[in-house]
């Protein structure tokens, strides 16, 4: 009769746990763990180590990156642990050790083969900016006082709408097989003072959004036009594209998997 391996038996008894989060990033080097560098993975996973008394850290996995000092109001992790927990419990215990930027918002029971990051159909995220000086705003909002054309931003995006390759608005070098992303809407609004851009693509580059954000404020300032800035698209170069914007500005704010089990 063939035996289990002590893997299978020990497969057998985890449970893979989804988490939905939020956090401030403002403190962090982003999500990603890092050497030298406080992120909110590093962070997470330290707590959880101890709060499941393990003997070695805690691996999570998380829906994707985000950079230094960028926020999420809706992230993901999952992590295998343990069926005998109690989940629930764990999450109020979790929540009670971890700093007060981190918060865990729910917990979902998935399939073994689901996957934070693979599994996630698009990403959804949203600029910020106010155009008048505010004490509090302004911590998580990028101040810009110029006069912005918010009608020319929006022309911009649609031609953002059928292009792939966005090599023009990623990090030159970074570790990725491809540039190609699929972007399903973009566009922007303007409430008051506050200006808001929001963008959902099936994928995003390392600096993607806060170089798109740059370049389009240029359409915004009459400083190129919407055909110039289709041009940067097609260029495939990132030195003809605009300034990334600040970082405070930048919320990851949906993440979808399409009931994905």
């Amino acid at each position: 009769m063939h035996l289990p391996t002590f893997k299978t038996i020990s497969k057998n008894k985890l449970e893979r746990i989804l988490f939905e989060i939020a956090y401030n990033g403002t403190k962090y080097h982003g999500w990603q763990k890092q050497d030298n560098a406080s992120t909110v993975q590093e962070i997470i996973e330290k707590n959880l180590s101890v709060l499941l008394k393990s003997k070695n850290n805690i691996n999570i996995v998380g829906c994707g990156r985000t950079d230094t000092g960028v926020h999420a109001e809706q992230y993901f992790f999952h992590v295998d642990i343990s069926r005998d927990q109690d989940f629930g419990s764990l999450l109020k215990r979790l929540n009670l050790m971890l700093p007060s930027e981190i918060l865990i918002k729910s917990y979902e029971i998935k399939n073994p083969d689901f996957h934070a990051r693979f599994s996630a159909t698009s990403r959804t995220y949203e600029y910020r900016i106010s155009q008048k000086k505010e004490p509090f705003f302004n911590t998580m909002f990028n101040h810009i006082s110029h006069n912005i054309n918010v009608d020319l931003m929006n022309e911009s995006c649609s031609k953002l709408i059928g292009f792939n390759d966005f090599t023009s608005f990623s990090k030159v070098h970074t570790e990725v097989n491809n540039f190609n992303c699929h972007v399903y809407e973009a566009f922007w609004i303007k409430k008051n003072h506050h200006i808001i851009f929001t963008i959902k693509a099936n994928r995003f580059l390392r600096n993607m959004v806060r170089a798109i954000v740059g370049t389009m404020l240029l359409v915004g300032r009459n400083k190129i036009t919407v055909q110039e800035f289709s041009d940067i698209i097609v260029s495939k170069s990132r030195s003809s594209a605009g300034p990334s914007v600040k970082a405070k500005g930048l919320f990851l704010t949906k993440v979808d998997y399409n009931n994905h089990d």
